[in-house]
C-alpha cells in the first residue's frame, strides 16, 4: 500500500502543479485564444481526474514495472514513455477530435509539449517513488 501511495503522490503532485501553471498562468492566453476551455475551470474536477489517474499509473507502475531488474533511471525512462504515449492519447488526440477549437495544430503542439514535461517529471519520480518505498533497491 504504501508502494502505491508513493506512487500515486509521485504523479499527483507535480501533475498539479504543472498543469495549474500551465494552463492557467504561463500559456492561459494560448489557450484563451485556442477557445478549448471553459472560462470558469472546475479546479476540483481536474483534481480528482488526477487523482484517479494517480491511482490507476501507480498501480501499472507497480505491477509492470516494479518488479524489474532495471535501474531506477531506467525504469523512469521506460514509464514515463508509455505513461507519455497514453496520455497523449486520452487527453491531447481524444479532446482535439472532440472539442470545437480555433486550431487543432496549435492544440496538439501546446497539450503535447505539456504531456512531454508532465512526463519528464513523473517518469522518473515514479520510480524514485518506489524505490523509496522499498519495493527495490537503487541501481541509479
Amino acid at each position: 500500500m504504501q508502494r502505491l501511495g508513493y506512487g500515486a503522490l509521485a504523479y499527483l503532485v507535480p501533475t498539479f502543479a504543472l498543469g495549474f501553471v500551465w494552463h492557467l498562468v504561463l500559456f492561459k492566453d494560448q489557450y484563451a485564444a485556442l477557445g478549448v476551455y471553459r472560462h470558469d475551470v472546475i479546479i476540483p474536477f481536474g483534481f480528482v481526474s488526477m487523482a484517479i489517474q494517480s491511482v490507476f499509473f501507480a498501480w501499472v507502475f507497480d505491477r509492470s514495472f516494479g518488479p524489474s531488474s532495471a535501474s531506477t533511471a531506467q525504469l523512469g525512462f521506460r514509464f514515463a514513455a508509455l505513461g507519455a504515449v497514453l496520455s497523449w492519447s486520452f487527453t491531447t488526440l481524444a479532446v482535439a477530435a472532440k472539442n470545437v477549437m480555433s486550431s487543432v495544430p496549435d492544440y496538439l503542439l501546446i497539450e503535447s509539449a505539456f504531456t512531454l514535461a508532465q512526463w519528464a517529471f513523473v517518469g522518473p519520480l515514479m520510480a524514485y517513488a518506489h524505490v523509496k518505498a522499498g519495493r527495490r533497491s537503487p541501481s541509479t
